[in-house]
């Protein structure tokens, strides 16, 4: 893919990498002090392992008529990585900035995030992407596929930890409620084939629309009473999981963070009370990292405006270190 200008691009920004002073004699101890900031239109001279990258958007979820805010989301998370403490050994991570959308531009924005995705993967740079409304998965899923469409073996298996299914029907315009739907049905009319696992759903949250469309669909899917963290839940749905795995070359992971409980997780557009737990995403993510399989992932959602203390910004960024650290 050939390099590209997007006016609705801004590259990592030293502003948002600050942190306390240490003893340069013992060496970096923090995020902000290892973190290399890069522009995602600019071929890195160096290696680089992780690349993040930020979907500074909330217009899928103002259509969608969710609580706006999460276009904040991706700095909000730099905010409080800067500050953590640095475990990841001799890995580059580098942060690639910001897409962001321009009026109620969503498409254009998706397609610049979807570019840059593809530019990382095909770098052999790890993206984790942050957000922002979780119209960005139809924007990341996309990026993906450009990016393997010439290997041999390229069936993309999605993970979604989530509240919603997000299958939503496209009326007049797709949303933050769409992604998953819009991708099943555009792969559909080139015959090609894509699977998706859906981990967290609430009846409250989903509609028997929604649920027929699962079924009709062939979509996966485990309920948020089927997600408390001990080990007989964790195992059942890692054996569950495993078809699905083994049918998938690659695994995309995305992580909204309404599908966590609002005692972890209040600054988000959709609270629910009766969300899964930090550790069972945490267990999840190491079993499904421990495949092999895993592309690329993301973290969706975020919304400061209504966050408490920066608690759901927190756990975004040491999901970020999580993921990081593992891969």
């Amino acid at each position: 893919m050939a390099l590209e200008k997007f006016t609705n691009y801004t590259p990592g920004q030293p502003e948002h990498w600050t942190g306390r002073k240490t003893n340069p004699a013992i060496g970096n101890q923090y995020w902000y002090q290892e973190i290399v900031l890069k522009s995602a239109e600019k071929r890195p001279q160096e290696k680089i392992d992780i690349g993040l990258l930020g979907y500074a958007s909330d217009e899928g979820v103002r259509r969608n008529q969710g609580r706006i805010g999460a276009a904040q989301g991706p700095d909000a998370i730099r905010g409080r990585l800067a500050k953590m403490p640095f475990h990841l050994g001799h890995k580059k991570v580098a942060d690639f900035g910001n897409v962001f959308c321009l009026g109620q531009d969503m498409e254009s924005c998706q397609s610049s995030f979807s570019n840059h995705i593809s530019r990382l993967i095909q770098q052999q740079i790890f993206p984790i992407g942050f957000g922002g409304g979780h119209d960005m998965a139809y924007a990341h899923f996309m990026g993906i596929r450009d990016a393997i469409k010439d290997r041999t073996n390229k069936r993309i298996g999605i993970v979604n930890f989530d509240a919603h299914f997000d299958l939503r029907p496209v009326e007049e315009q797709p949303n933050s409620g769409t992604p998953f739907n819009q991708i099943i049905h555009e792969l559909k009319q080139i015959n090609e084939a894509v699977g998706y696992y859906a981990i967290g759903i609430q009846d409250q949250s989903n509609t028997k629309e929604l649920y027929e469309i699962a079924k009709r669909e062939g979509v996966n899917y485990t309920s948020n009473y089927d997600c408390a963290p001990n080990d007989s839940n964790l195992s059942a749905l890692q054996q569950k999981m495993l078809p699905f795995i083994g049918a998938s070359d690659y695994l995309y992971v995305t992580i909204d963070l309404d599908g966590f409980s609002s005692a972890y997780a209040p600054g988000v557009s959709a609270p629910s009370p009766m969300g899964f737990s930090p550790f069972f995403v945490v267990e999840m993510l190491r079993f499904l990292f421990e495949t092999n399989k895993v592309i690329s992932c993301d973290i969706a959602e975020l919304n400061p405006l209504f966050d408490r203390d920066g608690t759901t910004a927190l756990l975004a960024a040491r999901l970020v270190d999580f993921m990081a650290a593992i891969k």
